[in-house]
C-alpha cells in the first residue's frame, strides 16, 4: 500500500512540476513600455529593444489604435526597406500579443504608409544561450549553491521568504514540504 502511494505522490508531484515550469518561463514585453507601438512621441524602438535579453517562451505585446497602425512581421529585407508586400504574419487587433518561439532576429513593422520610415519598426532579437556555463577562473571563490530537498524527511523549513531559490514556486515549496513532514 505504502509503494502505490508513494509512486501516486511522485507522479502528482511531476505533473506539477513540469505543468508549472510552461506557465513560468517567459516574460511579458509590451513594445515602446507606456507610449506603445505609435508614431507619436518619437519611440526608439531600436533603443527600446537593444538592451532587453529575449528568450524563447518571451511574449512581446502591441498595442495601439488599430484604426491607425498594425503590426507586419516580416523578413529582414523587408524591415531594412519597410516593405510590406509579403509579410510573414499580419495583426491588427490593437493589443497583439506574440510569443517567441525561435532563436534569432524577429523583425516587426508598421504597415501604414510613412509609419515604418518614420521608425515605427522593431527587431526582437532572440540571442543563443551558452550550452555550457563557463568554467570558473582560479581566482574565483565558491558560491554555495542551496539544496533543493529538505535534509531530512522529519524536518521541513517554514515557509517564508527565506526560501528564495522557490520563490516562483511558493505554493509549490510549501506542498513538497508538507509531503516531506508527512513522510
Amino acid at each position: 500500500m505504502a509503494f502505490v502511494l508513494e509512486n501516486t505522490v511522485l507522479a502528482v508531484l511531476l505533473l506539477i512540476l513540469t505543468s508549472s515550469v510552461k506557465v513560468s518561463i517567459g516574460e511579458v514585453y509590451k513594445v515602446g513600455d507606456s507610449a506603445g507601438w505609435t508614431t507619436i512621441g518619437n519611440v526608439d524602438y531600436k533603443q527600446w529593444s537593444a538592451p532587453k535579453k529575449f528568450q524563447i517562451g518571451d511574449v512581446i505585446v502591441f498595442e495601439y489604435n488599430p484604426q491607425f497602425h498594425n503590426v507586419m512581421q516580416v523578413t529582414h529585407a523587408e524591415y531594412r526597406s519597410c516593405n510590406a508586400s509579403s509579410p510573414i504574419s499580419t495583426h491588427t487587433t490593437g493589443n497583439d500579443s506574440i510569443t517567441i518561439d525561435t532563436r534569432g532576429h524577429h523583425y516587426f513593422i508598421c504597415a501604414v504608409p510613412g509609419h515604418c520610415q518614420a521608425g515605427q519598426k522593431v527587431d526582437i532579437n532572440v540571442l543563443r544561450t551558452p550550452s555550457v556555463a563557463p568554467s570558473p577562473s582560479a581566482s574565483s571563490v565558491p558560491v554555495p549553491v542551496p539544496t533543493v530537498l529538505a535534509p531530512s524527511p522529519n524536518y521541513a523549513a517554514p515557509f517564508s521568504a527565506s526560501n528564495k531559490p522557490f520563490e516562483k514556486f511558493g505554493w509549490l515549496w510549501l506542498v513538497l514540504q508538507i509531503l516531506f513532514v508527512v513522510y
